[in-house]
């Protein structure tokens, strides 16, 4: 038999069944909130300023524009509650940077350098290395700054070619005038070590030296390059200018030696009027003087063959004759006399004893104009 419980104690209830009829009403469950009293789950928009400041700032080609926009976006989103707090102060971060190395570009000159190295890159030819023997085309003529050259076969018609490379020394800046009187000194040198006979280059041909450009010494080259190349625009050059010793007999590389060793000292001209630097042209006449000297005993003291005694005697005694006023030009007292023996000497440079004597060893015998094949006073950058 069961027991009922005592009157003040109740059973549990039912937690399936419904509740009683005199049960009064559960309360309602406040709603959730989130921050600042916004129910969770609203959308929070995006600052548009703080993306378009964190743009400008990734990209940093308005970096004041980024700046300005960060700041207003800051503020914003103070006032607001939008998001995006961020993106802004990231953006002002990278803007900042941004300006700083803008700034530093621009008063270092760093911004020049970029793009010219950018316009020579794409040239393409700004890089392009020239070796002896080489021959090219330059469809806008050497007298351009950096012209623009592309090799081609000798055989072909083509505008210049390659007769030596100058390494320049540690230290030379190619576009000052130290460097520019060793480029024209090495490439006259080499000249006739390339092409022996320089009475046998063409009427039109000159030679330039062509300097290192910026990008071509940023691309490891620091070296002059000699070329023989057209004066004009007649017709192009067919095969090559190379003319060396092995081209040549015995006879006629003894003379040709003793031409061209001459023609060396005679381009070493100073470049000042005598009467701006007259003891600088008494030294370079004293240098000729000792230079013809030499030349006069090679002559004298070759066995030449008998059609070729006679005309090479002359030439000899022309020489003699040019070496004493050469002698009395280094001695001038003033530029007015100084002038008068150095035209006298230069009258029996390639006079008709030359003519004569190349004509009887077989060599080329029209002298070449004062312009053509003389001298590198022609430079351009490659």
């Amino acid at each position: 038999m069961s027991i009922p419980p005592p009157p003040d104690e109740r059973q549990p209830r039912d937690p399936f069944a419904p509740p009683p009829a005199d049960a009064p009403p559960a309360p309602l469950a406040p709603p959730p909130h989130g921050p600042y009293g916004r129910p969770h789950g609203t959308q929070v928009s995006v600052n548009g300023l703080a993306v378009a400041a964190l743009v400008l700032g990734l990209l940093c080609f308005l970096p004041v524009a980024g700046l300005v926009l960060g700041l207003v976006a800051l503020s914003q989103i103070r006032r607001t509650g939008q998001s995006g707090r961020g993106m802004a102060i990231t953006g002002v971060v990278l803007s900042t940077a941004g300006a700083v190395l803008w700034t530093a570009v621009l008063s270092t000159g760093l911004a020049s350098r970029a793009w010219e190295g950018l316009t020579d890159a794409a040239r393409g030819d700004e890089i392009l290395v020239l070796e002896e023997g080489e021959c090219f085309n330059a469809p806008g003529g050497l007298d351009d700054d950096t012209p623009d050259l592309r090799t081609v076969p000798c055989a072909s018609g083509h505008d210049g070619e390659v007769f030596g490379v100058v390494p320049l020394p540690r230290g030379s800046r190619p576009g000052d005038a130290r460097t520019a009187a060793l480029a024209e000194e090495r490439c006259a040198a080499l000249r006739s070590e390339y092409a022996m006979d320089t009475w046998a280059l063409p009427a039109d041909v000159d030679v330039y030296y062509l300097m290192p450009s910026p990008m071509s010494r940023r691309s490891g080259g620091h070296a002059v390059t000699c070329v023989f190349a057209r004066i004009d625009q007649g017709p192009p050059l067919t095969g090559s200018l190379r003319g060396a010793p092995s081209a040549f007999d015995s006879h006629q590389v003894v003379l040709l030696s003793a031409a061209n060793a001459v023609d060396a000292a005679l381009s070493e001209e100073p470049g000042s009027a005598p009467e701006n630097g007259l003891a600088a042209h008494r030294a370079w006449a004293a240098r000729v003087h000792a230079v013809l000297g030499e030349q006069i005993e090679a002559l004298r003291g070759h066995a030449w063959p008998s059609g070729a005694r006679g005309p090479v005697g002359a030439l000899t005694a022309d020489l003699e004759d040019a070496r004493e006023a050469w002698d009395r030009a280094s001695t001038a007292a003033d530029a007015d006399a100084y002038r008068a023996h150095h035209d006298e000497a230069y009258a029996y440079h390639d006079g008709p004893a030359a003519v004569t004597a190349r004509k009887a060893l077989g060599l080329a015998a029209t002298p070449p104009s004062p312009r053509a094949g003389r001298g590198g006073d022609s430079a351009a950058q490659v």
